[in-house]
């Protein structure tokens, strides 16, 4: 049948596909650690290996099937690889692909409740589900003002809660207040917050970034914070907009919420919570506590793509009041007017998102939630926290090395000590040794800059990742480190 036509839809043939894809899937995880973690190719190599137009007559899946193999592999960072700790994770999990392709199966575009009223029914349970295993407050649920949505990523999520609570301000002091108008993050803050910005036309000189250090290990502090905004009110300037952290994307710092909410609200600001990365960790009872002081929050936002078994992309935004979003965001063109949007008792996701057009994401998030259920995320979560730990305590152990920011979810920040003297503070040394293990093939790390020093990165969370994988990552960077301090004596 595989030289037989194959037409747009059928299910016989899906069916028979279905099959060969599923398994060629099944096998690329089975062989996943036999591949070079990062992409070892150079910029412009699949030029050189495909045509330069379309096939005028079908090819058969098989050939399609190897050319993957051939040449779209070799240029594939394995994320899902055991041995990948770069960033932070990108869960797949078996739940989350075969949500992915349910998803796919009924390919709907659920931007109304009446387009397909299952997708938009099923996100709210979902999400209200995903708030009470956070122990979230009750405003954030959708029985009251507030509700979740999913977005695409937390980028999205910052830009709307940013245009939601910006226009907020404008209806009741006026357009021309825009100049006007301040927002405070710390210089940890996602740059995704930088972007929203740029797009919401906040003007870039009123966007106060305040600088953290290690004396609070890299978390916001909040007399900083009332500081500034004093500065901008003598100003005559419009403090508006706080966007607090739950494990920034350098050090897993956490910004104290319930300070930083009081100071928010005692100047009438939105206040929005960005717990990508650390959030999926707070369904456990001993981590819950980084979150405390959520109640002060306007909108809180976890990743359940990073690091909650959960494809991507499915980012997770609460708001305490969806009318805000709904003021910002919807339009009523005639085109889309319908019995259930005009009778008002349906929500209508396209006017909590930048886009209209939306895939039915809850599916995954909902068959994750039940074919893994909460006790085994919470241990799944643990599992990685203790492999995290462990490799820190490696760390330690080599004298050549050090911590450089508390572990607090499961990312250790290390280096390699730089000797008496040297010129820029080891971090071409360090940059020589992220270069050589990423480019051995065996591991990938990430790095950053923290208090001047380059740092490295190494953020447990791969769902294949175990003990083994960790000690292994840590013999290729003793490894490298001895070549490199070889050399350089």
């Amino acid at each position: 049948m595989e030289n037989s036509t194959l037409k747009p839809m059928n299910s016989e043939q899906l069916r028979e596909y279905g099959h060969q894809m599923v398994d060629f899937i099944a096998d690329y995880y089975k062989t996943i650690e036999s591949f070079p973690v990062r992409s070892q190719v150079k910029p412009g190599y699949l030029k050189e290996l495909l045509p330069d137009s379309a096939p005028k007559r079908p090819e058969s899946l098989q050939d399609v099937l190897n050319d993957v193999r051939q040449k779209i592999i070799p240029g594939v960072t394995h994320w899902q690889s055991p041995d990948y700790f770069a960033y932070y994770p990108s869960n797949s999990s078996t739940a989350g692909f075969l949500g992915e392709m349910l998803s796919a199966g009924f390919n709907i575009v659920g931007f109304s409740w009446v387009t397909s009223p299952a997708a938009t029914e099923l996100e709210v349970i979902v999400l209200d589900w995903l708030a009470k295993m956070l122990k979230l407050p009750n405003e954030f649920l959708s029985s009251g003002q507030g509700g979740g949505v999913i977005q695409g990523t937390a980028s999205e999520a910052i830009l709307v809660v940013l245009l939601a609570a910006r226009d907020k301000v404008l209806r009741k002091l006026g357009r021309s207040s825009l100049e006007k108008l301040v927002v405070y993050a710390s210089d940890q803050t996602h740059a995704a917050l930088q972007k929203a910005c740029q797009i919401a036309g906040i003007y870039p000189e009123n966007f106060r970034v305040l600088k953290a250090d290690s004396n609070t290990n890299y978390a916001l502090v909040p007399d900083k914070l009332q500081e500034a905004i004093m500065n901008d009110l003598s100003s005559g300037l419009i403090p508006f907009f706080l966007c607090a952290t739950v494990g920034t994307t350098s050090s897993a710092a956490v910004d104290p919420l319930s300070e930083l909410g009081k100071v928010a609200k005692a100047n009438d600001m939105w206040f929005h919570v960005d717990a990508a990365y650390a959030g999926s960790a707070c369904i456990c009872p001993e981590y819950r506590h980084h979150i405390d002081g959520i109640e002060e929050a306007t909108s809180f936002g976890m990743n359940a793509h990073k690091w909650f078994l959960t494809n991507f992309d499915c980012s997770v935004l609460w708001v305490k009041d969806q009318s805000a979003l709904i003021q910002s965001l919807s339009t009523n063109p005639e085109y889309l007017k319908n019995k259930a949007s005009q009778e008002n008792n349906v929500v209508d996701f396209k006017d909590w998102q930048i886009p209209l057009g939306r895939r039915f994401r809850s599916l995954k998030l909902w068959m994750v939630l039940r074919l893994y259920g909460l006790e085994n995320l919470q241990s799944y979560i643990r599992n990685h926290i203790k492999l995290a730990e462990q490799f820190a305590e490696l760390v330690c152990s080599d004298h050549r090395f050090e911590v450089v920011a508390p572990r607090t979810f499961s990312l250790v920040c290390f280096r390699l000590i730089p000797r008496e003297g040297d010129q820029d503070n080891g971090y071409k040394l360090n940059y020589n040794l992220l270069d050589a293990v990423n480019s051995s093939g065996k591991i990938f790390i990430s790095h950053t800059v923290l208090s001047g020093k380059f740092v490295l990165r190494f953020a447990v969370g791969a769902p294949l990742t175990e003990e083994s994988h960790v000690k292994a990552a840590w013999k290729v960077l003793q490894d490298q480190a001895t070549i490199l301090l070889t050399d350089q004596n």
